[in-house]
């Protein structure tokens, strides 16, 4: 919580719930986090959080975009990004969406299997390609590892068939999985793509660049997280185990390190309840939930810290649940959730270090409630 969102959540009376974005705290991440890789070309993922007074600071700050879909191109076009500062990040692209970004100028793009590289070769002439190889990503609070990339025979020939069918082969990417814990990832992550370097080298095919992807976590709630500054020395000490002085190209594709803690979602108290006389753990109902914006907290990966008007009073265990007439609608149940007794229904309640994944996460209509508003200060 910084002074500025305090400020105007004590000054404003908005109808929840809405989120407050402090466009300071994301300039100052974004800041550390390229001074801490300098030799990095920083891809923010747009997909974190689109706001355009995000893209637009960002922008002005020189960073590039990893952009998921279309629109999310189109809106980094729109601050006055160029397109070479534009990569198609995501793996799975309709063949129509692939030629709209190529005539906007796109020429960098994602790809993890033979279909995908046959649209590309149609769709995307001559375009620089980089294939996402499959990464274990264990100690991950939101894995990435099932649903994306390819074994490494499997990439070194999809990269040799690029060059064939007219693409340049340009480099090969991972991702260790969203809010890593575990550092040595990195290592075994930027090990394996070595070794695809190694083998496409031994084929006449030079790689330029490597794309780290994103996973720097950040202070949720809970221990065990390493900082910025830890986990951008194991990247670096990796990386050089790895590659030696020969360093290809660096990207990265930092989302939720650059604006998650620079947000604060007030909701309020709908209804505070019991379901036994005997059961002392109250049910605690916001007006946002898993529909509306809270979508990480399914299995209770994401357990975002918690602020109330009677913090430092008596508390007791909660379950913190949606609005919504859905039974998954439920928050927080096995996560050890205490709130102030004083609590009751109608008292705002705040959750911090959600500036990134839940704006975009949230719902357009579901039980008819309205998708999350957010304010940029």
């Amino acid at each position: 919580m910084t002074s500025k969102i305090d400020r105007f959540l004590s000054e404003q009376t908005l109808k929840t719930p809405y989120l407050v974005v402090d466009k300071d705290i994301v300039r100052r991440n974004y800041r550390a986090f390229r001074d801490r890789l300098p030799l990095a070309e920083i891809f923010y993922a747009v997909k974190a959080n689109p706001a355009p007074e995000i893209l637009n600071l960002l922008h002005e700050e020189g960073a590039s975009f990893d952009a998921a879909s279309l629109p999310e191109i189109e809106m980094c076009l729109a601050t006055g990004a160029t397109p070479d500062r534009i990569a198609y990040g995501n793996v799975i692209k309709k063949s129509a969406d692939i030629a709209q970004a190529y005539a906007h100028g796109v020429r960098l793009y994602a790809f993890d299997s033979q279909v995908e590289l046959a649209k590309l070769a149609a769709e995307a002439p001559k375009s620089k390609v980089f294939c996402r190889i499959s990464v274990e990503g264990a100690g991950a609070d939101w894995p990435l590892s099932r649903k994306f990339g390819c074994d490494l025979d499997m990439a070194v020939d999809l990269m040799a068939t690029a060059q064939d069918c007219g693409l340049n082969p340009h480099g090969i990417s991972f991702h260790v999985g969203s809010q890593q814990r575990n550092l040595e990832q990195w290592d075994l992550a930027i090990g394996r793509a070595a070794l695809v370097f190694s083998d496409l080298r031994g084929r006449g095919i030079e790689l330029k660049m490597l794309n780290i992807g994103g996973g720097v976590p950040v202070k949720y709630r809970g221990n065990g997280v390493p900082d910025v500054a830890q986990a951008t020395d194991s990247i670096m000490s990796a990386l050089t185990r790895h590659f030696g002085n020969d360093l290809p190209a660096i990207a990265t594709e930092p989302g939720r390190i650059i604006c998650a803690d620079a947000g604060v979602l007030e909701t309020e108290v709908v209804l505070i309840s019991q379901k036994s006389y005997d059961d002392a753990t109250r049910w605690v109902y916001l007006d946002v939930g898993k529909f509306s914006g809270l979508a990480e907290t399914m299995d209770e990966a994401i357990r975002y810290p918690i602020s109330t008007d009677y913090d430092g009073s008596p508390e007791g265990p909660v379950v913190l649940a949606g609005p919504t007439c859905d039974g998954a609608d439920i928050l927080y149940e096995n996560s050890d959730y205490k709130l102030p007794l004083e609590l009751k229904t109608g008292d705002r309640v705040r959750l911090l270090n959600t500036g990134a994944y839940t704006t975009t996460y949230a719902s357009v209509g579901f039980n008819g409630i309205a998708p999350l508003k957010s304010y940029y200060i």
